[in-house]
């Protein structure tokens, strides 16, 4: 079970580059939420599998998902987000962004070479109707 489907996306990933010969996957159930919003819709659903991995973010929506479910299923529900806890998400986690990288803001790069010139601010009094 995935909160968003880039994260699926990077598990089909991840998936493959770790058995490239026999990834597994057609034997296998994937639910996209798309939001953990979304997640009383599918419960009824869950009740018939024997294994329910949850790869949610590493947030609290995406833990408090996870509880509502153990509340539900007990054993049966598999907190994935433990092989990427020190990222967002799945994707961060294949992307390499670790948590604090995510949150950071890019510095502005020294440019080198020529330089453009900034546009010219117009004077005047603005829009008006």
């Amino acid at each position: 079970m995935f909160e968003g489907f880039m994260d699926y996306l990077s598990f089909l990933t991840l998936r493959q580059k770790s058995c490239p010969t026999y990834p597994n996957l057609d034997k296998q159930d994937y639910i996209i939420l798309n939001s953990v919003s979304n997640l009383s819709k599918a419960l009824y659903p869950l009740g018939n599998y024997e294994h329910i991995h949850c790869f949610f973010d590493n947030d609290a929506a995406g833990m408090k998902a996870v509880q509502e479910l153990h509340r539900e299923y007990g054993w049966h529900v598999r907190d994935s987000s433990r092989i990427y806890s020190n990222y967002k998400d799945l994707n961060d986690y294949l992307m390499g962004k670790k948590l604090s990288q995510s949150l950071e803001f890019p510095q502005p790069t020294k440019q080198t070479g020529r330089q453009v010139q900034q546009p010219t601010k117009k004077k005047g009094k603005g829009f008006r109707m």
